[in-house]
């Protein structure tokens, strides 16, 4: 894509025989074009870090006419997976990754790519996450990294990391959050047709003990159920009784599938829908907090400064785009949470 005034720029290095699901992932959300959103979208660069033709995983041949040079001018750089945790990365690469860090470029590494980003040594004294099945090397090899084998995503802001697969594309998709705000963000994911936005520290469905792994989709059903109903109240009991369990099997289920209370995750949700709310709508805080389950403004203004650091009317004025006046409908939770994770 031709590079346009006014769009973030973003640089993924080609990794020698790197898997392509993570190198298709950035491009897919930062490299396709969606004017029809936002005029100040992406602008993507693939930048070789070898020879400007390297294979792939698959055996396919990669062209990347830029070399690492091109990541200095970058607003983003996303580093993807590598082939193993073993893989050395060029000392051309790590270069690049210092000085654009030193320069205040963000950096995000999905899965395996976190290595790379250690190996740099822009990891020492973060918190960081990866695949699960490689969390241990990591944390062997770089003591200096607070590993965080859970998390699907952590953001320190100006590094980033993801967990394996899916979890890349989560992390990408709360960029695009970051940058355009949820309503964008939402959208591209749509198209993608993937689930909607996931909070960072669910938790990846790494193995469990001896029990044996709770299947991904036993609690879905009841999660689906509950986000359309965040303006009711909702307790761990009636939560249960839906799932047809106990209150105790249920809330032990829960934390080991999603990796959190049901409390917290239905706090999580009932925020997701006030941010949106915020950005998408001129609702009084006082409604919002109503169709989000928080039943008054105060009890929403202590829940935004608790986990988000700010106000919802700050929020608001940083994040909204403009649009008309909207009459409150009874339908506005429904609406904005449907399907929310």
């Amino acid at each position: 894509m031709p590079d346009q005034p006014g769009r973030r720029r973003v640089a993924i290095p080609v990794l020698e025989d790197s898997p392509l699901f993570e190198l298709a992932v950035p491009c897919e959300v930062f490299g396709r074009d969606r004017l029809d959103l936002t005029p100040q979208w992406y602008d993507l660069t693939l930048c070789h870090t070898t020879n400007a033709t390297q294979s792939s995983l698959n055996g396919l041949w990669l062209t990347a006419p830029q070399g690492p040079h091109a990541m200095r001018d970058a607003d983003l750089i996303v580093v993807p997976a590598c082939l193993t945790p073993a893989y050395e990365p060029p000392a051309a690469l790590l270069d690049a990754l210092r000085e654009a860090h030193d320069r205040g470029t963000r950096i995000a590494a999905l899965c395996s790519g976190a290595f790379v980003l250690a190996a740099a040594g822009l990891l020492d004294g973060r918190e960081a996450t990866t695949h699960w099945m490689h969390a241990e090397e990591l944390r062997r090899r770089y003591p200096r990294v607070r590993v965080r084998e859970r998390a699907l995503y952590i953001d320190e802001g100006s590094i980033l990391t993801s967990a394996g697969t899916a979890a890349g594309i989560d992390l990408c998709l709360h960029i695009v959050r970051r940058d355009f705000g949820s309503a964008v963000a939402a959208e591209v994911g749509r198209r993608m047709v993937i689930a909607p936005h996931r909070q960072g520290d669910q938790a990846q469905y790494a193995p469990l003990p001896a029990s044996g792994p709770i299947r991904a989709d036993e609690l879905a059903p009841v999660l689906d159920w509950a986000v359309q109903r965040l303006h009711q109240p909702l307790t761990i009991g009636r939560l249960a009784e839906r799932a047809a369990m106990s209150t105790r099997t249920f809330g032990r289920r829960f934390a080991r599938q999603v990796g959190m209370t049901p409390l917290k995750w239905l706090t999580q949700q009932r925020l997701a829908a006030a941010r949106e709310l915020l950005e998408t709508t001129n609702l009084p805080i006082d409604a919002i907090a109503k169709r989000t389950g928080f039943n008054t403004g105060d009890v929403l203004r202590q829940h935004f400064h608790r986990h988000i650091g700010t106000t919802p009317t700050a929020y608001r004025r940083s994040f909204s785009a403009p649009h008309p006046p909207e009459a409150a409908r009874p339908d506005d939770v429904q609406r904005v949470s449907r399907g929310r994770r």
